[in-house]
């Protein structure tokens, strides 16, 4: 392996699953995942495809309730290629599936650089002959409704005949989860068929409740020494097949070419998505001149993009960037879509959107900032909704969903499965409006990026507006404690989610949950105040707001109440009062206690009870501010948090989090470089691995965890460097961590395309690309500096 690629050897049907998810290719329209042509959907293969906002609903019998879900649907197989041998004189031997004994050399080859997986095997067959194959694959990056399948046959030392079945495969369910398997998972109907000679079949169907038209369109060709002995197309009730017989002989490779056009009536400019699918297929180049196409689409995006950093951890940052890429590349701008939990690579969480983009469009906004803009449009369009919502439990603003899928409605279950015990559980998740916080987050974060105060004073303005309003009106003044109050909320944890014994769920002045709160509504009155008075008084008209409401929402900004215990920030009030939890014994009992509130549940228990939390929830704060932005929002709130309070809160969590989740590790690596460096890099390590090694026993196969790919190279970009863009200028606070002592990047920030930063060797070297733009102002702690374009500036960094 190479650190442009990734390889697989042997076949083990048990890390099957895992290997297809990290093999999965997609350019943000679409993505397949990397299973093995030749094999259907069963428990060892799934060869999933999913397009970006291709939803359905389907109601379902949960424990003898109705429950109605959402789900990113499984659409048709395109990939199914199988084949099966015939030796001179003799008959037709078996269909090949790579379970049998005959299997050799078995390796799978994903490189990064051109985004293509390659799979090569041998395989002895009934009788002596070995044949030798090669597939390679690609989802294409420039033209993102095209994939190709290239697959070369060579017969080592005997001849015959091979037959080959290209299918276009509409037999599909959402499979991909074992725990869903309760629920109505066909989301596929009105299939239909047909062909188009020489070398065309094609397949249309409808999503059941959502309407949205598939088309697949597949031309499979033959490149060889000799003709097919015959070529039939065969549409037939649910798939659509193409079968030829070709002759082999030794060491003369036989390759067979399937491309394939995908639509749907989501997309824009067609009309048809049949037509559009055959039609796209029609003028579709031939395999050499998709590649090149392809390679060139991803070098593009590696010159904007790339990470440079040595070792083993660089190699992995690298293939976080590409399953980054892969779901949320510049195609996915011009979609109306979100950032998905588990990228386009499985169905856990059924495809929804959470609020991972809090993770993910720090890095974008510095590389691909139409895309973040595109994601945050996604988050626009939904305003009304979230609107909608809070007016129906009485509040002002905008709440929006915790889970949201095709139109902003809450799509969180109403019932969860624990597959420890078998129990569906009520799931009070949804109560995590925090969520509204991260999205005003991500739209400053973005318009101090890029400079776009055009979107800062329209769309922007109007989220911030809104989801201050909300805020404003769920915080409740204690008159005994002279501070405005939060009620009945979940926070980043999702450990707990009630009071132990209480009739209602939900916990109370979560401090993550109001400091975020205190942050918007501080954030919205500057930028109300800084807006041209027409458009502010424009504002107020469209959201009917009176312009009184504006002392409130100051007041509530500085007196929110943040509960505190023993010298450290409580998680929420009450959270002293909770017991401890004998840590030792039950890591004794069941090695992994990352799911700590499943292996109680099944013991008749609750996590509600104890002082145990799954991720990082009070510390989430240091990784969103820098440690000055902190300790201002807390001043603003009346309370003094200094380094000692602050290192207390992080030693007092650390010892009682369970890391249940994959971005758990990030955020503690994060806080742990500024808080306690030498403890730093265990965490870093667990993130960076969390994917490639599967931590969570499983979970991978069912989709890779986005936001913690992109949150490792958000902890290079910004976390490492203590990168902020404000105030006109790129703020600067290295942060040394010895084990990524060494990196570089480029960035696009304003209107500089390129921006370098690179670390190495105690300096800090920043290089802005010549143009006609104005120079960078750089800010760090001892010293400012400014960088025209065109210059290199070298930055020696103070020993700490």
């Amino acid at each position: 392996m190479s650190e442009w690629t990734w390889e697989w050897t042997g076949y083990d049907p048990a890390a099957e699953r895992l290997r297809e998810s990290l093999c999965t290719l997609g350019n943000g329209y679409f993505a397949t995942r990397g299973a093995v042509p030749e094999c259907r959907a069963g428990l060892v293969h799934y060869p999933g495809t999913y397009a970006a906002g291709c939803y359905n609903r389907l109601e379902s019998t949960v424990a003898g309730r109705q429950a109605v879900n959402e789900d990113l649907v499984n659409l048709p197989n395109w990939l199914l290629l199988r084949f099966r041998l015939r030796h001179a004189e003799g008959s037709w031997g078996p269909w090949f599936s790579p379970d049998t004994h005959g299997l050799l050399d078995h390796r799978h080859t994903l490189d990064l650089h051109r985004a293509t997986l390659t799979r090569a095997f041998r395989h002895r067959g009934d009788e002596a002959g070995v044949l030798g194959l090669e597939q390679t694959r690609l989802v294409h990056m420039g033209d993102p409704h095209l994939a190709v399948l290239r697959t070369v046959f060579t017969a080592e030392d005997w001849s015959g005949e091979v037959e080959i079945e290209s299918c276009l495969d509409g037999e599909v369910i959402n499979g991909n989860v074992h725990r869903y398997r309760a629920l109505n998972r066909r989301h596929v109907t009105h299939v239909r068929t047909g062909a188009e000679e020489p070398h065309t079949v094609w397949l249309s169907c409808r999503t059941s409740t959502s309407d949205i038209a598939v088309a697949m369109a597949a031309r499979t060709t033959v490149v060889a020494d000799l003709a097919p002995v015959s070529s039939e197309l065969r549409p037939g009730r649910h798939s659509a097949v193409h079968r030829l017989v070709v002759p082999i002989a030794p060491r003369q490779p036989v390759t067979v070419v399937k491309t394939v056009a995908l639509h749907t009536s989501r997309d824009t400019a067609i009309s048809d998505p049949l037509a559009e699918a055959v039609d796209r297929l029609s003028t579709a180049a031939d395999f050499p001149g998709l590649l090149d196409s392809h390679v060139a689409a991803w070098e593009r995006l590696w010159r904007r993009a790339d990470i440079q950093v040595p070792g083993e951890a660089g190699r992995i940052l690298r293939f976080h960037l590409f399953h980054v890429l892969q779901t949320l590349s510049p195609h996915t701008a011009d979609l109306d879509v979100g950032v998905p939990a588990r990228g386009l690579h499985g169905e856990a969480y059924r495809g929804h959107v959470f609020w991972d983009e809090l993770f993910v469009l720090p890095y974008l906004n510095l590389h691909f900032p139409e895309v973040s803009l595109g994601l945050l449009n996604y988050r626009y369009r939904r305003l009304p909704r979230a609107c909608r919502a809070a007016a129906a439990i009485g509040r002002a603003g905008a709440m929006y969903p915790w889970q949201s899928g095709s139109d902003g409605r809450e799509e969180t279950q109403e019932w969860h499965l624990n597959p420890h015990s078998g129990h569906w559980l009520p799931d009070h998740s949804r109560l995590q409006h925090h969520v509204g916080s991260a999205i005003a987050y991500n739209v400053w974060q973005y318009c101090e990026a890029t400079g776009d105060t055009e979107y800062l004073h329209t769309k922007g303005a109007e989220m911030l507006l809104q989801i201050a309003r909300f805020w404003a009106d769920l915080a409740v003044f204690d008159p005994g404690l002279g501070r405005y109050r939060i009620r009945g909320v979940v926070g980043p944890d999702e450990y707990h989610d009630s009071y132990p014994g209480a009739a209602l769920p939900g916990l109370d002045d979560n401090a993550y949950t109001n400091v975020t709160a205190a942050w918007v509504l501080t954030r919205t009155l500057d930028l109300l105040r800084r807006l041209p008075a027409w458009r502010r008084e424009e504002l107020f008209e469209r959201v009917r707001l009176d312009g009184s409401e504006l002392l409130k929402w100051d007041e509530i900004s500085r007196r929110l109440r943040v509960p505190f215990h023993q010298g450290v920030i409580s998680q929420f009030e009450g959270y002293d009062d909770l017991a401890e939890l004998d840590w030792d014994a039950y890591r004794t009992r069941y090695g992994s206690i990352r799911r700590l509130d499943r292996i109680l549940e099944a013991e008749g228990d609750t996590v509600n009870r104890y002082k145990a939390s799954k991720q990082a929830d009070v510390l989430m704060l240091d990784y969103l501010f820098s440690p000055t932005e902190l300790r201002q929002l807390f001043l603003r709130l009346g309370y003094d948090l200094d380094g000692e309070v602050w290192r207390r809160t992080v030693d007092y969590y650390l010892r009682r989090t369970s890391h249940g989740s994959t971005l758990s590790g990030l955020v503690h690596g994060l806080v742990l470089a500024r808080a306690r460096r030498a403890e730093a890099w265990q965490y870093v390590q667990e993130a960076l691995e969390a994917d490639i090694a599967d931590i969570q026993g499983g979970t991978t196969g069912e989709g890779i965890h986005l936001g913690a790919m992109a949150g490792t190279l958000d902890l290079v970009q910004r976390g490492l460097t203590g990168l902020e863009t404000r105030e006109d200028a790129l703020w600067l606070d290295p942060v040394p961590l010895p084990a990524l002592s060494e990196y570089g990047f480029s960035l696009r920030y304003r209107g500089h395309w390129g921006v370098g930063l690179r670390r190495h060797g105690g300096q800090l070297e920043i290089g802005v690309p010549d143009s006609e733009e104005k120079p960078i102002r750089v800010v760090l702690a001892d010293r400012a500096v400014t960088i025209a374009p065109g210059e290199t500036c070298t930055l020696v960094l103070a020993e700490s």
